[in-house]
């Protein structure tokens, strides 16, 4: 599996870049959750997968390498059978905390409301008449 993920820009040099370099490093398909659920302590795969719910084995398993390869993520293999490999944060990667806590104090405030609203049907859908 290609584990190495290509940057979006060459150049991270503008005034609002490292808003994007950083998200450049934990954004993407449940890395948000990866981490904040790692914040908590080590985690075995399946109990990470578990805690996550609706994520693929294959997508976990991208996510933790890409993690993983930029420093936030530290992987331990333990050379016994069955294999055990748990997750944990490198410092980096503890370094987040504070910012994660907030992007789910947002997520409560704004996000989560605003999609709710979104998911609703829309005033007047259902008054359809045939004239």
């Amino acid at each position: 599996m290609d584990t190495v993920k290509h940057t979006r820009y060459q150049d991270y040099a503008g005034e609002a870049c490292p808003v994007e370099a950083s998200l450049e490093l934990f954004g993407g398909k449940g890395k948000g959750m990866i981490l904040y659920h790692l914040m908590s302590g080590t985690l075995r795969f399946n109990e990470l997968k578990r805690r996550l719910g609706a994520i693929t084995q294959r997508m976990l398993t991208k996510q933790l390498r890409e993690l993983e390869q930029v420093g936030l993520v530290h992987r331990e293999v333990y050379p016994e059978v069955p294999p055990k490999v748990e997750y944990s944060l490198t410092a980096m990667g503890q370094s987040l905390g504070p910012i994660l806590l907030a992007l789910k104090q947002w997520g409560e405030q704004h996000a989560l409301p605003q999609l709710w609203r979104l998911q609703q049907p829309s005033q007047g859908d259902d008054d359809h008449t045939d004239q």
